[in-house]
């Protein structure tokens, strides 16, 4: 008898991004499988007849199908067209760090060709801050707005209108050096800032509609991931050698106009979100025709079924405002989930681990801080990517728990290490480990679920708003921390990570209880589950539990 033939291995990023064996208990095997083991000889009487089975989840319709789940031509380019949005969001926020010394400077001599005495400290100060913080306030003011379009406009037609705010912001803040105007350099850090805020709506709802069921999570992931390649490119451009010196730092904030340009040119290829198309336009057949695009099959009936489902769910429900996420039972529970998840993101103390970093490399004997750094970039961007592979399998409240747990650990580890550092100089070589180490827990995640989650919590009515409620969260976080952590350090030096620490624990508790597990379910599904009673899931039985998705499994 001849050897059997070596078993084909499928490939690395497919057997990643395949969706995966149904983990809930009672489903009944795939077909095929079923039929191998019932015509399969052997000795003895027949097998007795299996008990019945509870249909699997993956075979409902709406449920994510083998054939629509793989990745096709057409699919990227829409999410690598969407997310240079995302990468602009990140480029923005690290670009006006590296060069605030030569800035500060061409701050100066403006003051000085203007009113012939230098600035004074105070004004200095007062002119940098704003231009820091004025990033902040377009954020909160965008991504409040992000609803006035996605509706009327569409997803993909926003991403495209919101570029005209990149090339204004770009043209500004790259001539403001010729000109001698530093009020064009801090209106284009606002209207770059409305940019960012609007795409901090646009691409995770986009991604979230355009993406397979099976594929959500780990597309989703991409946002985050092009916010740290954009950080890590401002982090390289910044560099005195490149373009952070006195002569080319115009064009290092001006450089926003070629990505801008470049998603200008992929998007017209890109399709508009077959969500919208059918339950916003009522345009059946141009959804259909953007699915099987899209899923690369003819077969996208369950797509559509899912679809048309929530379309007539959200005509039994009135308009949804953003007061009526307050307001009404069903909405209050997912827009809590929402903007505590936001809030995790931002006040978990990332920031503050980045303010410290490079004064930490300097008392660790690194002569060249920056690198070090440009290496904590690296380390974000890696184990984005990690998340990007994970996210599928572990699911989203898993790695949101594990990346809270781990920040915590580092966090506290961080406290200890900075306290003796003067006693124990081999403490920084600890506080540098630590500092890495929650940066990765940060990218596998506070860092990219909370973004693309809010897209899954809702339905197609009350998406809009939510992103605009959870946007404003993150901005308005993000902007009391860039304001306010300066201060804190101050008055509590190195034992400012307690604080952190604090807050991470009361949101790994939080998310312990109250977030479901939205792994493999359709958008449908997860809102039902909230209208079905998910405030109450402590009181729930193991099955109903699960049918609101709380139960992470790994």
């Amino acid at each position: 008898m001849g050897a059997a033939a070596p078993r084909r291995r499928a490939p690395l990023l497919a057997r990643f991004l395949k969706p995966l064996q149904c983990p809930r208990r009672g489903c009944a095997p795939p077909l095929r499988s079923a039929a191998r083991r019932s015509a399969a000889p052997g000795p003895g009487p027949p097998p007795p007849a299996p008990l019945p089975r509870r249909r699997c989840c993956r075979r409902r319709p709406g449920a994510a199908m083998e054939t629509g789940s793989k990745m096709t031509a057409r699919l990227m380019l829409a999410v690598g067209g969407a997310v240079l949005g995302s990468l602009q969001f990140g480029y923005n926020t690290g670009v006006i760090n590296a060069p605030q010394k030569v800035i500060e400077d061409f701050y100066n001599r403006t003051w000085l060709y203007r009113y012939e005495e230098p600035i004074s400290p105070a004004t200095l100060t007062t002119l940098w801050s704003l231009s820091v913080a004025i990033f902040s306030v377009g954020g909160m003011i965008g991504s409040f707005s992000v609803g006035l379009f996605v509706n009327r406009f569409g997803r993909r037609n926003s991403m495209l209108m919101s570029n005209i705010l990149a090339f204004v912001s770009a043209v500004l803040m790259g001539f403001s050096k010729m000109a001698l105007s530093f009020e064009m350099l801090i209106l284009g850090r606002f209207i770059i800032g409305l940019y960012s805020g609007l795409t901090t709506g646009f691409v995770p709802m986009y991604v979230g509609e355009v993406s397979p069921t099976a594929l959500r999570g780990a597309l989703g992931t991409f946002h985050q991931l092009g916010i740290v390649l954009g950080i890590l490119i401002a982090q390289v451009f910044g560099l005195d050698l490149i373009m952070g010196n006195d002569s080319l730092w115009p064009l290092l904030l001006g450089f926003i106009f070629v990505p801008a340009l470049l998603q200008c040119v992929i998007l017209p290829f890109a399709p508009e979100s077959p969500r919208f198309l059918l339950i916003n336009r009522n345009e059946e057949n141009k959804a259909k025709s953007v699915l099987k695009k899209l899923r690369g099959t003819t077969d996208v009936s369950s797509d559509l079924q899912e679809m048309k489902e929530e379309s007539r769910q959200m005509m039994r429900e009135k308009k949804v405002t953003i007061m009526e996420l307050f307001r009404s039972p069903m909405y209050r529970q997912p827009i809590l989930i929402a903007i505590v998840l936001q809030l995790s993101q931002q006040l978990s103390g990332i920031n503050a681990v980045f303010y410290y970093s490079t004064s930490i490399f300097e008392k660790s004997g690194v002569e060249q801080p920056v690198y070090a750094t440009i290496g904590s970039g690296v380390v974000n961007t890696a184990f984005t990517v990690v998340s990007l592979f994970v996210v599928e399998r572990a699911g989203r409240r898993t790695l949101h728990l594990i990346g809270l747990a781990g920040m915590a650990g580092c966090a506290i580890l961080m406290t200890i290490a900075l306290t003796l550092l003067d006693q124990m100089p081999w403490m920084s070589y600890l506080s540098i480990v630590a500092i890495f180490g929650f940066v990765a827990f940060f990218e596998i995640g506070p860092g990219p679920i909370p973004w693309f989650i809010v897209a899954e919590l809702f339905s197609q009515g009350p998406r809009p708003a939510a992103f605009a409620v959870a946007g404003l969260s993150n901005w308005t976080s993000n902007f009391i921390v860039g304001m306010g952590f300066q201060y804190i350090a101050q008055l509590c030096g190195s034992y400012v990570f307690i604080i952190f620490t604090v807050l991470l624990v009361l949101f790994f508790i939080f998310t312990y209880f109250k977030v479901p597990e939205t792994k493999g379910r359709t958008f449908d599904e997860i809102a039902s589950g909230f209208r079905q009673g998910g405030a109450s899931q402590s009181d729930k039985t193991p099955d109903e539990f699960h049918s609101l998705g709380a139960d992470s499994q790994v």
